[in-house]
């Protein structure tokens, strides 16, 4: 078999097994209401949780659109010193480092932090990204399973002797369960290994005032400090609205990933325009408003989809999974919602694991109570039609 014959056979077995990935074409801003190949819809499916993608405050105008380099040539600009220092204080940790996005700020810590002979410890429903960084490092990845730290502690015994991490996200993505990091924090501190959390799912969302002040994150969320959770990663586009990631950290942390980290390293640095306008909008984020219109629908759905008995499963995040198992029947669920103007995507495998297909719903603080009415109608009628089929 040739090896186009070869990608030709994969794509067909996806296809047949309903799991191919069709991109769709989005024709109007991103909202609480989205043109997508044509067709208006009520958008139940984008990471943009507090409805600031299409928000574009004014912005120093001085800032240009291309950095012209990497940060260590001549790419750092104010912008990115003033983006990385608001950052570092809104979710309380001493100092912060800007990336291109997520995947490459986890492929840096899981590649940086660690050396040939140590161990990388990772939640089984962790990111892609976290996956391929430790994947990508010289030390050995073993995944504990999703959040069962009876047997993260097994493998640290099992690894006894060994340096390395643990990582894992704080709000997963597909889940939209969290970690807990208190009892994560004391097996790491325990086996001296650093706990890294990729919070691109928190970040923004969850928002705490302390005596010491108002912070965003699932680190103060959950009470815990830069000693319990030393490395941080958070994204900008999702919360957000906009696009690059960063890592907080203790300066020593931060100092040696700037010399060390390739994924830091080399590439071109973020538009100075875009860390300008991502802190304009940090300053929307930290006021709390859109978090608690959030909140708010969070409970609405909830309390709705029980009522209608929905199998969500359980989250008390913006991301509401309804669990469905059957690949076939995410797709057909989806198709019928679009049918009737409502946005909700399939999850299939291999995002998730098999036999967990599920409608990802997802709330963002635009959406108003009639929008969830019609979401739950919408799929309470479907799951009747798909019964009596």
């Amino acid at each position: 078999m040739s090896w186009k014959q070869s990608l030709k056979q994969q794509l067909e077995q996806r296809r047949q097994g309903n799991l191919l990935r069709q991109r769709r074409t989005l024709s109007s801003p991103q909202g609480r209401k989205v043109v997508l190949d044509g067709q208006p819809l009520l958008n139940f499916s984008s990471n943009d949780y507090l409805g600031l993608a299409a928000e574009y405050p004014e912005t120093d105008q001085r800032h240009s659109y291309g950095s012209g380099a990497s940060h260590l040539v001549c790419g750092h600009s104010q912008a990115h010193h003033d983006l990385e220092t608001a950052l570092a204080n809104s979710v309380g940790y001493p100092r912060a480092l800007l990336f291109a996005n997520g995947y490459m700020a986890n492929l840096a810590l899981m590649q940086c932090l660690v050396k040939r002979g140590d161990v990388i410890l990772q939640d089984k429903l962790n990111h892609a990204s976290l996956i391929d960084g430790a994947l990508l490092s010289t030390a050995t990845l073993s995944r504990y399973r999703h959040l069962d730290y009876q047997h993260l502690q097994q493998q640290i015994d099992h690894h006894q002797g060994c340096k390395g991490l643990i990582a894992t996200d704080a709000v997963f993505s597909m889940d939209g369960d969290q970690a807990d990091l208190k009892s994560l924090s004391l097996l790491a501190r325990k086996a001296d290994m650093p706990l890294i959390i990729d919070d691109a799912h928190g970040f923004g969302t969850l928002l705490k005032t302390t005596p010491k002040g108002t912070y965003t994150g699932s680190t103060h969320w959950q009470d815990q400090t830069v000693t319990d959770v030393p490395v941080y990663m958070g994204t900008l586009g999702k919360a957000l609205g906009g696009y690059g990631a960063f890592v907080a950290a203790e300066d020593d942390i931060i100092e040696y990933l700037i010399q060390f980290a390739r994924p830091y390293i080399y590439t071109t640095a973020l538009p100075p325009a875009l860390a300008d306008l991502m802190q304009h909008k940090l300053t929307l984020v930290m006021s709390g408003e859109r978090q608690q219109q959030l909140n708010h629908l969070i409970g609405y759905f909830k309390q709705q989809a029980n009522k209608a008995e929905l199998s969500l499963m359980p989250s008390t995040t913006a991301i509401q999974p309804l669990l469905l198992k059957d690949d076939a029947l995410a797709l057909s669920m989806s198709d019928q919602l679009l049918q009737q103007g409502l946005l909700v995507t399939a999850i299939r495998p291999p995002t998730v694991p098999k036999g967990s297909a599920r409608l990802r719903i997802t709330l963002n603080a635009s959406h108003t109570e009639n929008d969830v009415d019609l979401l739950i109608s919408a799929l309470t009628r479907i799951r009747e039609t798909e019964h009596a089929a």
